[in-house]
């Protein structure tokens, strides 16, 4: 009776972890290869344009099979983590033995969130993985970035919707785990769709149980985390940080070090910029080309690490609102901006330190390399004279940085004794531990070296006995150590000898003396490798100890190079401290400028313009002109302008007076949503109706073009009714530019409107555009001269002007004929009226009762309709 067909060992190990983790696509290493093994590989085989092939299984059938090699596996991974898959990494676990399965297990499950590999990560952006809670009313968010150690978590009640959306604007997730009814209010939410979020994995509902949240956070942090982080009395919030942190040992499969504190969310703190207004003002990426070119941010990174990069992104996703903070910036700004040898040796410093921040996450997750420690070991190099640069400091935030700045000298000593300055970067090598720094392992070195020598010396001995000169001894990781002969010389060969293999030319062979060398040589070697790597892991613990000291520096020197970006900046557009205080209630620009503008255009060709918004006399600008005048970019200005100034950094302008603002509200342009239902003007009012319901007399508003998306009378009509909301019912500063002429009328009607143009002047049937802000209305749209302006075919120009005159002169006709039947009506009406008044007169109706008065009366006016 033949047996029924089983898999394979290695199958039947592949498949159960296959059983235990069928969310994940499994990267199963085998050699120098990673495998991937049925429906995944048919799968991945498609995505990534990897050849299909099989392999034997065990099965009548053979699996399908594509693979990878293990040292360009991250490019893969990257792939796969980009398209939403999640990839679990298995590896040996266990020793070779001839013989026997090697043991194998997941090490790591990589997914969005999770990501940690340098190759895969960007450097200038956090990665993070976003937690949601929802129980009753009750919403519970956490958050981090296991690659730097940030972790951040609030609890917020059911209505407080624009805060949880605040809060995901200006993280952007690059992953969203929750409980099933976290799901469902997440999808709901407007910042899911204008994030285009990924997919929301449910996790089961008892990791966010408190029981089990407290028993998992108090194994991460202390017993007493509640206390510490002050979550005493938000367990919803408890639940979503338990879970986020659950998720990560399982998906790391370790605790994660560098998370040592939960930060509490304090959106309050900072001025909210939505997902609407982050697109129309280009902050991080533009438009057009969705990359960092083109944008505020690439105007103002000058930073000179990854770290700094980092914070200058999260400054602007998060501007300041406290003003003494933003005023300690600018201090800081300021002493640097001044000091031009000061300011340049700091930059000169700054360019030697690694990504520390980073490379202190690898030692938390007992992942850091020799490499990378030779880097970290480079980096504290330089904070010694960073501190002295920074000993006779004047500004706080200065003086304060450099107080968390710490030298580090015992950790310097430590890897510097330790780690070869250019040592291999594959543990499994070995060659990274300095000679003279353990005795046990020099002994072993010297051994291994003499075994060495000794085969070269048989290959001196091995000429002279068999007379070939051309003998060699040779090495690969195959074979090991073997003796090849020239095959013409196979006479020559001594009985002694052992064939071992055959190649094109010759014949290799070996001994039993070379045999026993290579025994005692191979054995050497593995006790290096082995010791080697003790010491490294005896290392790796130790340096777990400076976790949170390297934390505190790598802040600190990103903050640092943050400031010194804005100073460098500041110098070389020739940018003014702004002044920001609690007094100032309004926003003064004097020759302010659009800095992405002005940097795309040769020297001195951007004209500056002035701006006055405040909350009485100056509330709304009703801005007027044609298109391509530079409406937008004016407005667009204004707000950058604001947002800089608020991010403690010099603006572009003659002088600025701003006052803090909490919401920078855009509505500017608008398209189809075709795919949730949505036309140009529902989306138009969609952003309306948002900035109208979270305004505060805190906020600065652009609004470009209201009501455009429909007809004529019913977008002029709306536009109206926003300036007159806007002005009774709040006191926000707004910019509100529109080709409505007629709204130039509210100047003067409404309190706090004024009237403000693009100056333009007409040359030749033609326009000329002077960029140049002043008060008035424009009386004109001039639409067809900047179409002509735009290339469209004259002949289509030439029509549309005679169909503009036409137009013209028809609503003059009918203008005329209106008043004049106004006229005579009102002339008819006046000749009635004296008839009345003659009847009345000859009727001497004053003597009359006033029962026969009424009658008539009555019959007059009867008979005169």
């Amino acid at each position: 009776m033949s047996k029924e067909p089983k898999l394979s060992p290695v199958f039947q190990e592949y498949v159960n972890l296959k059983e235990k983790h069928q969310d994940c696509i499994i990267f199963y290493r085998m050699g120098d290869f990673y495998e991937i093994f049925f429906e995944d590989a048919e799968l991945v085989s498609k995505l990534l344009e990897l050849t299909l092939t099989s392999k034997s299984c065990g099965l009548p059938v053979k699996a399908p099979m594509c693979g990878v090699p293990y040292h360009s596996v991250d490019g893969y991974i990257a792939k796969l983590v980009k398209l939403g898959y999640k990839v679990a990494i298995c590896e040996q676990i266990g020793e070779v033995t001839k013989g026997k399965l090697v043991d194998r297990d997941i090490v790591r499950i990589i997914t969005a969130g999770t990501v940690t590999s340098d190759t895969i990560l960007e450097n200038n952006k956090n990665n993070y993985l976003f937690c949601v809670n929802k129980y009753d009313n009750k919403i519970g968010v956490a958050y981090t970035d296991i690659t730097t150690g940030d972790f951040y978590a609030g609890e917020y009640n059911e209505k407080e919707v624009n805060k949880i959306n605040d809060i995901l604007f200006a993280v952007e997730p690059a992953e969203i785990i929750g409980n099933s009814l976290a799901k469902t209010f997440i999808q709901a939410l407007p910042s899911a769709k204008a994030l285009d979020f990924p997919t929301i994995d449910v996790c089961l509902e008892e990791k966010f149980s408190l029981s089990y949240a407290k028993e998992v956070l108090s194994k991460q942090f202390n017993d007493n985390f509640e206390k510490i982080f002050e979550l005493e009395n938000n367990p919803v919030c408890v639940g979503a940080c338990g879970a986020l942190i659950s998720y990560l040992i399982e998906t790391q499969k370790s605790l994660l070090m560098q998370i040592n504190k939960i930060k509490k969310v304090n959106i309050e703190d900072y001025m909210i910029i939505d997902a609407t207004a982050r697109k129309n003002l280009e902050i991080t990426e533009t438009l057009r080309h969705r990359g960092k070119k083109g944008t505020l941010l690439h105007i103002m990174d000058n930073t000179q690490t990854s770290m700094g990069a980092r914070q200058l992104r999260v400054w602007l996703e998060q501007p300041l609102k406290n003003t003494k903070e933003i005023n300690l910036r600018l201090d800081s700004v300021e002493e640097l901006y001044s000091n031009l040898i000061f300011r340049d040796g700091i930059i000169q410093l700054l360019k030697n330190f690694c990504d520390i921040e980073r490379l202190t996450s690898k030692i938390g997750m007992k992942t850091v390399l020799p490499k990378d420690l030779i880097n970290l070991s480079n980096s504290i190099m330089v904070l010694p004279a960073i501190k002295k640069a920074l000993a006779n400091v004047k500004s706080t935030k200065l003086k304060e940085l450099n107080n968390k700045i710490d030298g580090l000298e015992d950790l310097y000593s430590m890897i510097s004794q330790t780690i070869k300055e250019e040592p291999s970067n594959l543990l499994k090598d070995g060659g990274f531990i300095k000679s003279g720094f353990n005795e046990e392992l020099d002994r072993l070195r010297a051994f291994a070296e003499r075994g060495r020598q000794n085969i070269m010396d048989l290959q001196i001995k091995e000429r002279e006995t068999t007379g070939i000169e051309s003998l060699k001894i040779k090495y690969n990781n195959v074979y090991g150590y073997f003796i090849e002969i020239s095959r013409e010389l196979s006479n020559k060969v001594p009985l002694t000898y052992h064939r071992k293999q055959t190649v094109a030319d010759s014949d290799r062979y070996f001994t039993e003396e070379l045999k026993n060398m290579e025994e005692q040589l191979g054995s050497a070697n593995q006790d290096i490798i082995n010791l080697e790597q003790k010491i490294f892991n005896f290392l790796r613990e130790k340096l777990l100890d400076y976790i949170e000291k390297l934390q505190e520096t790598s802040k600190a020197i990103s903050e640092l190079d943050c400031l010194a970006s804005f100073a460098s900046i500041a110098v070389k557009y020739n940018y003014v401290r702004p002044v920001i205080n609690d007094n100032i209630k309004q926003i003064s620009i004097n020759e302010g400028r659009h800095p992405v503008v002005e940097n795309n255009l040769k020297a001195h060709e951007f004209i500056a313009n002035n701006t006055l918004l405040n909350q009485t006399t100056d509330k709304i600008m009703i801005i007027t002109g044609p298109n391509m005048a530079g409406k937008s970019t004016y407005m667009r200005q204004v707000a950058i302008i604001t947002l800089m100034a608020h991010l403690g950094s010099f603006v572009p302008a003659k002088s600025a007076e701003i006052s803090i603002t909490d919401r920078i509200f855009t509505r500017v342009g608008a398209s189809d949503d075709l795919s949730f239902g949505q036309s140009t003007f529902m989306v138009e009012m969609t952003e309306l109706a948002h900035i109208l319901n979270n305004t505060t007399d805190k906020s600065l508003i652009i609004l470009d073009e209201i009501g455009r998306g429909t007809s004529t009378f019913d977008g002029l009509s709306i536009a109206w009714s926003v300036v007159e909301f806007l002005s009774n019912l709040s006191k926000a500063k707004v910019l509100f530019a529109t080709h409505y002429h007629e709204l130039t009328e509210l100047e003067g009607l409404i309190p706090g409107v004024k009237n403000y143009k693009i100056n333009v002047k007409e040359f030749n049937n033609s326009i000329i555009f002077l960029r140049k802000i002043v008060r008035g209305g424009a009386n004109k749209s001039f639409g067809i001269e900047v179409a002509s302006l735009a290339g469209i075919p004259k002949l289509v120009i030439d029509r549309a002007k005679e169909i503009s005159k036409n137009i013209e002169q028809q609503n003059i006709k009918l203008n005329v004929e209106q008043n004049m039947t106004e006229n005579n009506n009102m002339l008819e009406n006046n000749e009635k009226i004296k008839q009345v008044a003659n009847l009345l007169k000859d009727l001497n109706i004053e003597r009359l009762s006033p029962m026969d008065a009424f009658s008539i009366l009555s019959d007059i006016l009867e008979k005169i309709k």
